[in-house]
């Protein structure tokens, strides 16, 4: 959620002070606030997504918490903060 929020932070600075679109996709936020991620990137972005999604739906819950190993749980999370350090970056 934090990427989520950072984005549409970027957004609003990107586009004239408007109300960010209320969606929670990550790859289509980067897109609207005028940040070109690689393929690797959009990948990762699209990724961390799913997290979002199964972590909603107590369906996916309990199978998702199963693969957050600590291995995983770093690998991803390392990701995100350098996602996040990127996209603050772009506010200053």
């Amino acid at each position: 959620m934090a990427l989520e929020k950072i984005l549409k932070a970027v957004f609003v600075d990107k586009n004239n002070n408007d109300t960010p679109p209320k969606i929670h996709n990550l790859v289509r936020l980067t897109e609207l606030s005028k940040i070109k991620p690689n393929n690797e990137q959009k990948f990762l972005l699209d990724k961390i997504n799913d997290f979002n999604i199964q972590i909603r739906y107590p369906d996916y819950k309990l199978e998702f918490y199963q693969r957050c190993t600590k291995e995983f749980t770093n690998k991803y999370f390392d990701k995100i903060k350098e996602f996040y350090k990127w996209f603050d970056s772009l506010l200053k």
